[in-house]
């Protein structure tokens, strides 16, 4: 299950290497109570809205930034979560990087791995691993972010997302960064990138 899944991109991603056989996308923001469709013939089904959970892996990536109460929303989903299921976490990383990206997208808050841990400590979940993403890209976008956040206070820059299509072989480089970090960097990673993120599991 996939919460504040958009167009399902990431349950899409894990039914691709078939490490999921199926999938539920949940997001408030669907014109459609439900819709059923499938993806390289497995199903993947949309929904406003759950009650009753069953999956035994849960996704929250992007979703907890959002939210004025993300410790009650969360525990309202873990509640309702099967033992031994897993859930995995996912949100931006750092108050000093906040920027008018955050400001354009709405964001509440940045997270610390520390903070994101406490926060799925008092859910009741048990945390298997916590680590931070997009390391080899920290430097450079703390930089920038910082930067900008200067000229935003000064009134020289407008509140804008940072996203931005790059040309392919600038995509290809970064690509190749993100599977070089995953194996050398992103296993022992607890001192900083862009994402923190927390696998944890229901007992």
């Amino acid at each position: 299950m996939d919460v504040g899944a958009g167009s399902g991109v990431f349950s899409k991603l894990l039914l691709d290497k078939h490490i999921a056989a199926s999938a539920r996308c949940v997001d408030t923001a669907y014109k459609f109570d439900e819709k059923l469709e499938t993806h390289n013939g497995k199903h993947i089904r949309f929904v406003k809205a759950v009650r009753d959970i069953d999956e035994s892996l849960i996704l929250m990536i992007d979703i907890l930034e959002h939210l004025e109460d993300d410790g009650g929303f969360l525990k309202e989903y873990v509640d309702r979560f099967p033992v031994g299921s897993h859930i995995l976490i996912g949100v931006p990383a750092f108050s000093f990087l906040w920027s008018g990206h955050d400001v354009f997208l709405s964001h509440k808050r940045r997270y610390t791995l520390t903070e994101l841990e406490a926060l799925v400590n008092s859910s009741g979940l048990r945390i298997l691993r916590g680590r931070y993403f997009f390391g080899f890209l920290f430097p450079i976008v703390a930089l920038i972010r910082l930067r900008n956040r200067i000229l935003l206070k000064k009134g020289k820059l407008i509140a804008k997302s940072d996203l931005s299509k790059p040309n392919r072989y600038i995509n290809s480089l970064l690509i190749a960064f993100h599977v070089l970090e995953l194996k050398i960097l992103f296993p022992i990673n607890r001192l900083a990138g862009l994402t923190a993120f927390c696998l944890a599991q229901k007992i």
